[in-house]
């Protein structure tokens, strides 16, 4: 029998809140209505934001007694510098789902700073994170067909099981 380690404990922990709690990411999902509150002229669309979704989600996390943190981190790949950003669901401070985006930022880009582009690539990266943890389906959007921009954050999302996160 193997010895109890700080990481068995926490596994049990982990495994006691999913069985107390298995359907609260999916009444999150399935509760959370983020509208597209933003608006493209250049390209005539309406598309959501990262802040369009905190802002929808905030009240069901409450009710559910749950916390939503999001940690961005750069990473080089190659000579190219990705913004990684992961949105971890907790309950009892403990995290139970989380999803992960990266977004390459543009080498330069007309009328933005080095930290004017790196803060958009980290806008980006955290709504991708952020619908692939909430199961948000942005095919519709205009991101997702956007063709007058060549220089977008290229993105690529990664769902993390509870293993994963221990």
């Amino acid at each position: 029998m193997l010895a109890p380690t700080q990481n068995n404990a926490q596994s049990y922990i982990v495994n006691k809140l999913l069985m107390e709690n298995k359907n609260i990411l999916q009444e999150i999902q399935s509760e959370l209505k983020a509208p597209k509150g933003q608006r493209n002229n250049f390209g005539n669309y309406q598309y959501r934001s990262a802040e369009d979704i905190l802002e929808a989600v905030k009240p069901i996390l409450a009710k559910h007694k749950c916390a939503l943190v999001i940690n961005d981190e750069m990473v080089e790949v190659g000579s190219r510098i990705y913004v990684k950003s992961t949105a971890m669901l907790a309950l009892e401070n403990q995290p139970f789902a989380s999803a992960t985006a990266f977004a390459r930022e543009a080498e330069t880009k007309k009328g933005m700073d080095d930290a004017q582009i790196t803060g958009a690539a980290s806008s980006y990266s955290k709504k991708y994170a952020l619908n692939s943890l909430f199961a948000i389906d942005d095919t519709k959007d205009a991101d997702f067909s956007n063709k007058h921009n060549n220089n977008s954050p290229v993105t690529k999302t990664v769902a993390t099981t509870k293993n994963e996160l221990l």
